[in-house]
């Protein structure tokens, strides 16, 4: 696989693609569902909770922590995980104005 030439496409395009990559894996789906049902930090009941891992989840966990959905505290020899609220609201208004935009469907084929 090539690597993707980013510089061609303009930084909501490459903002869009990096939410959805980081998305698109059903781990990462029911880690953000487990923390959100929990309304509060998450602390080592994954791995019990989703039946992966402890690395499998380390990494997933990064991965949603790298685009920023996520944050993690430090609490004696664990890792507590939460929603970040802030950025939760700018990925889902960045999502919700891609999906509005019109495709112009009564148009097509």
């Amino acid at each position: 696989m090539g690597v993707t030439k980013s510089d061609i496409f303009n930084e909501e395009q490459n903002r869009l693609a990096t939410i959805l990559k980081a998305l698109a894996h059903p781990a990462r789906i029911a880690i953000l569902q487990h923390i959100i049902k929990a309304n509060s930090c998450i602390c080592n009941d994954l791995v019990g909770e989703l039946g992966l891992a402890q690395a499998t989840i380390s990494q997933h966990l990064k991965e949603l922590k790298n685009i920023g959905i996520i944050k993690g505290n430090i609490e004696g020899t664990s890792v507590c995980y939460c929603i970040d609220e802030q950025n939760w609201k700018q990925i889902k208004s960045e999502l919700n104005n891609f999906f509005i935009e019109n495709a112009g469907i009564e148009k097509c084929c």
